[in-house]
């Protein structure tokens, strides 16, 4: 998965406003206690990534 992938992927879910500001406020655990942009900025793979804002938002397993 690409950066953008993801990004466009949160934007579906999210907002295309609220996606950015959500992924810089919202610590998650499974990223070790850090928010998706710090966790992108660490060089965590964005589909690991991706895997814990589904698990965040709950989502289907369709959406993985």
């Amino acid at each position: 998965m690409r950066h953008s992938e993801l990004w466009e992927r949160m934007e579906k879910h999210l907002g295309g406003g609220y996606a950015p500001v959500w992924a810089d406020q919202q610590v998650l655990a499974e990223l070790g206690g850090r928010t998706v942009t710090e966790a992108l900025d660490a060089g965590v793979a964005p589909k690991t990534v991706w895997r814990a804002v589904c698990a965040a938002l709950e989502l289907p397993a369709s959406e993985r």
